[in-house]
């Protein structure tokens, strides 16, 4: 059975460089975006190769018209994913060193694309330490792939559309960025402080416990049942600043059983490009 939401360190130590396995490292941080890939360089689980959220799982930006980290193009993407050697047969794993944070992004954007077996390895970096597993440094490349995208209709929404589902009963809107940003109380990226009209506060740090792994499927299930109330999972929308730690509430929402939402790709820094696009500060 393949591994499609979350996998353990011992469960990924059982394929070492297993040819049909492709380890993703998606290690990134704002501060210095490429502390990351000298992190990568320095020491990574064997046989992983390296995504870099900005030049890897982004699109162009687009000044007053993007957000953050747009999508990128998709026969881009593919062979970005041919070059990992990924294939239909093959189980990707990702893991970054923010409980999955970032890791997630890429998580989202294989489902995106049809592909079902990924999952993220909880813990990662930090839990794959922990039980003291082999690392190696240096940069890896796999064997050419042959990735077929076959997109997800619906898998996402776009601005647009969230101005439609913000009166809506039948939508809920999930924003996964901190409750102090939610509430516009600080706004330490964008260049504007609020939510997006109707939303409601689903930090994603509350998916995980404190070494970083992810609460059991009961206890989010319950948190998330909470959240969307009686709303179908197709209808609930996810964003956060720039459509990437979205991706954790989704993953989520999908260990916990509850099926896959959708996520609103251009996030808190598209929504803020239009001045026509209402904002709201406060609590829910």
């Amino acid at each position: 059975m393949p591994f499609t939401t979350i996998i353990s360190p011992s469960e990924l130590s059982l394929h070492p460089d297993d040819p049909g396995w492709a380890v993703i490292d998606c290690r990134f941080s704002l501060d210095d975006t490429e502390r990351g890939r000298r992190d990568y360089l320095k020491a990574h689980i064997p046989g992983a190769v390296y995504a870099h959220i900005d030049e890897d799982l982004s699109g162009k930006k687009i000044p007053g018209v993007t957000g953050r980290h747009p999508l990128p193009e998709i026969p881009v993407f593919a062979e970005t994913l041919s070059r990992w050697g990924i294939d239909s047969g093959t189980q990707a794993v990702v893991y970054d060193d923010s409980n999955g944070t970032t890791a997630a992004r890429l998580w989202w954007m294989l489902k995106w694309l049809g592909h079902g077996s990924v999952a993220l390895l909880d813990g990662g970096w930090a839990a794959w330490n922990r039980l003291g597993l082999p690392s190696r440094g240096g940069e890896e490349s796999r064997f050419r792939g042959e990735f077929e995208p076959r997109e997800v209709a619906g898998a996402y929404v776009r601005a647009e559309q969230v101005q439609q589902y913000c009166n809506d009963a039948g939508f809920v809107i999930l924003d996964a960025r901190s409750a102090p940003r939610f509430r516009g109380e600080v706004e330490p990226i964008d260049p504007v402080a609020g939510h997006i009209p109707g939303a409601v506060s689903a930090p994603c740090e509350q998916n995980v416990s404190a070494d970083g792994t992810f609460l059991p499927p009961d206890v989010l299930r319950a948190r998330f049942e909470s959240l969307v109330k009686s709303v179908p999972t197709e209808n609930v929308i996810c964003y956060c600043g720039s459509g990437v730690t979205a991706a954790h509430n989704l993953i989520a929402i999908a260990y916990a059983g509850l099926g896959m939402g959708r996520l609103y790709a251009g996030s808190w820094s598209e929504w803020i490009t239009d001045p026509a696009r209402p904002v709201a500060t406060g609590a829910d």
